[in-house]
């Protein structure tokens, strides 16, 4: 049975994309699952960094497509969890080298060697976009709790539903309980409520992720992160399991625009 393809993506600021695609597919090898992990952003390529294998490729998913080499071949074994694996970008080619055909059939043979594949898609909703959204059973949509930020998600929103592509989640990220305390963050019922999908994650703000991100070692490897343990609690959630939400100690924006109780 082939694996699941899921595409990660965000409106055209990133919005810590590539970050999610990083822990998300961590998270599920860390849960016993083997994972392709597929940087679909040709020509900027940065999953490759984020989980510590830059140094450790030799093809990418050009020279698979060109044949020059076998998926196999392709593919970085993740140096922490054998189960995990990258199938980089080129660095060196523009967008159009990879066609949306050529995507679609990368993905779906990945799928036949894995129980997940994690498509980081470039951010927007343009060319590299619709490629990597495509061959996706499901969506995840990352984006902060801002306006312009959440504008951008029902961009995404409505592109999957006018091609009737896969269904779309949510990945609520960095998320400050203060802030939305005073009114100057959008909590989370606004957010679903904005983009009338459903939510699979919220992730805190946490000044580890840069840090971690930068030394490719994904916080979802800190036992003692606040956003480590929300990707955990996703993949888990992907897995079919009943997590629940780490409760946000604020009224509800909507509860304080119509005054509503309970």
């Amino acid at each position: 049975m082939a694996g699941t393809i899921i595409t990660i993506s965000s409106g055209k600021g990133g919005v810590g994309k590539t970050t999610t695609a990083a822990n998300l597919s961590l998270a599920l090898a860390m849960l016993g699952k083997r994972v392709i992990c597929i940087d679909a952003d040709i020509g900027l390529r940065n999953l490759d960094l984020m989980l510590g294998l830059e140094n450790r490729i030799v093809y990418d998913i050009v020279n698979y497509i060109e044949g020059r080499c076998r998926l196999r071949q392709a593919l970085v074994r993740d140096k922490r969890f054998p189960e995990l694996f990258l199938l980089p970008a080129a660095q060196t080619r523009n967008k159009d080298a990879v066609g949306q055909e050529d995507m679609a059939r990368v993905a779906h043979e990945a799928a036949e060697l894995a129980d997940y594949v994690i498509i980081d898609s470039p951010a927007g909703i343009e060319h590299g976009f619709r490629i990597a959204a495509k061959p996706a059973n499901r969506v995840l949509i990352v984006t902060n709790p801002e306006v312009t930020a959440v504008r951008d998600a029902d961009r995404v929103v409505g592109l999957l539903e006018a091609e009737g592509w896969a269904p779309a989640q949510l990945i609520l990220n960095r998320l400050k309980p203060e802030l939305i305390r005073r009114g100057q963050m959008l909590d989370p019922d606004t957010v679903v409520d904005l983009l009338a999908i459903d939510i699979i994650g919220i992730v805190p703000e946490d000044p580890n992720v840069l840090t971690a991100s930068n030394q490719g070692q994904p916080v979802v490897l800190d036992d003692r992160s606040g956003a480590g343990a929300a990707f955990r609690d996703v993949a888990r959630r992907l897995l079919g399991e009943e997590v629940p939400f780490t409760p946000i100690k604020s009224p509800s924006f909507l509860q304080k625009l119509f005054g509503s109780h309970g």
